[in-house]
């Protein structure tokens, strides 16, 4: 089973048509990346279960029954009154999406630590907002380092949000690093966590204890850094860019997906990984993004729109 923890929120995007220098409607889409991720390993048919707390407004019940619709576990998610986080989503002109964020006394920051994980869960995904903002975030932080201590299998993207963050989140990444099996993120997210060149900062995260890390680069692919010394990169399929909503997570879903289905469960499993399966799942990792960005919003693919490999 693959737990995934982190905010889900309302993404309030452009509707279509409107014109530059006008403030047209704003269409509610459901998204935040951890809840992406999760709705990304439901669709292929992963076993996955979701952690975080949900507003009881209809907002929250609207993003409770999409997981569902969408073959997640919510048995963990916590409920309470708060109002749910909200983001306005700003698309550019090759689909690339900006946000600015309303957090304040929101409900999936209160979230808190569930205690023992049920003995299915083999392996544990977190990251984004929910990371960085407190009181959550130090719950969060504790349930990865007690999976970590279990030998079990932590994955983690950060995402970051320049506006949400501070240098100071710097240090904090830094310390998760002994207790992360897999590292996912983008290249622009690990340039501002380098704060330098990113490329350099990849070997040195490697030898602090991730056993690989996976680098997405756009329209450039995707690439794979391992503590073994290997370098795999695959290329971005062609599609139509509507907007690039979801894109990274589609990919970290698709990733969880694929360590399930191969048996990675822990990070000695993952180290032992070779170049040719790592090809195999960023392939498939690249195909099931290029489904998402070829629509609005985050919406990952379902199994039937792929050819599905282990």
């Amino acid at each position: 089973m693959i737990l995934v923890g982190g905010e889900a929120l309302v993404d309030l995007v452009p509707a279509p048509g409107t014109r530059a220098g006008e403030l047209g409607a704003l269409r509610p889409l459901p998204g935040g990346g951890p809840y992406n991720v999760a709705i990304t390993v439901g669709r292929l048919g992963g076993p996955v279960r979701f952690l975080s707390r949900l507003s009881t407004d209809s907002f929250g019940e609207a993003l409770v029954q999409r997981l569902q619709l969408s073959g997640v576990d919510t048995g963990m998610v916590q409920r309470g009154p708060e109002p749910t986080t909200l983001a306005i989503a700003g698309i550019g002109p090759d689909g690339s999406a900006r946000y600015s964020f309303y957090v304040q006394g929101t409900a999936d920051r209160e979230v808190r630590h569930p205690g023992p994980l049920p003995e299915d869960v083999t392996i544990v995904s977190l990251g984004t907002l929910s990371l960085a903002l407190e009181p959550g975030a130090s719950h969060y932080e504790q349930l990865l380092r007690d999976h970590a201590a279990g030998n079990g299998l932590v994955v983690l993207d950060p995402n970051i949000r320049p506006a949400l963050v501070t240098p100071a989140y710097r240090e904090r990444f830094a310390s998760w690093l002994p207790d992360i099996g897999l590292l996912k993120l983008s290249i622009e997210d690990a340039a501002w966590l380098a704060d330098g060149d990113p490329h350099q900062a990849v070997k040195g995260w490697l030898e602090q204890g991730p056993a690989a890390v996976v680098l997405t680069r756009g329209a450039d692919g995707i690439v794979v850094h391992t503590a073994a010394g290997d370098q795999v990169a695959v290329p971005t399929p062609p599609t139509t860019v509507v907007d690039t909503i979801g894109a990274g997570d589609t990919v970290h879903g698709a990733l969880l997906h694929w360590l399930h289905t191969s048996g990675v469960s822990t990070p000695d499993a993952l180290r032992a990984v070779d170049a040719e399966e790592w090809r195999k799942a960023l392939d498939f990792a690249a195909r099931a993004a290029a489904v998402t960005v070829s629509r609005a919003g985050a919406e990952p693919p379902y199994a039937a729109e792929l050819v599905v490999q282990p």
